[in-house]
């Protein structure tokens, strides 16, 4: 099974989106607020809830209140498949290659309950 993405809404969706779609169509990358996915506002532990229950890697620029939420969920016994918080002050094509590279070359169970920051 191929790395599947979900873009939180905090993050560029438009930019990070149609970015990844550019370099492989393939990318399985979503975002909140699109139609399917959850609603735009939806509370991070639902999120994290959703990211686990459609084996998805979340992307965030959230890192204030998520890594709390991301403890909490842990702690009660569920687990995500990865969370990647997108560092301030870089591009659009940094965060780009990054995600590429991680989609490339890594499994989605590589990154289970794992955060990163990224690039």
């Amino acid at each position: 099974m191929p790395i599947r993405f979900l873009i939180d809404e905090n993050a560029w969706r438009e930019a990070l989106i149609e970015g990844l779609k550019r370099i492989d169509p393939s990318i399985d990358a979503v975002h909140i607020g699109d139609q399917g996915v959850l609603p735009n506002r939806t509370p991070d532990p639902v999120i994290l809830r959703y990211c686990e229950l459609e084996q998805r890697i979340l992307i965030t620029r959230d890192v204030t209140t998520m890594p709390g939420f991301a403890r909490d969920h842990l702690q009660a016994g569920h687990h995500h498949w990865g969370i990647f918080y997108l560092r301030r002050h870089r591009t659009i094509g940094e965060y780009l290659d990054v995600l590429n590279l991680i989609w490339g070359a890594s499994e989605p169970d590589e990154w289970i309950d794992r955060e990163e920051y990224i690039p």
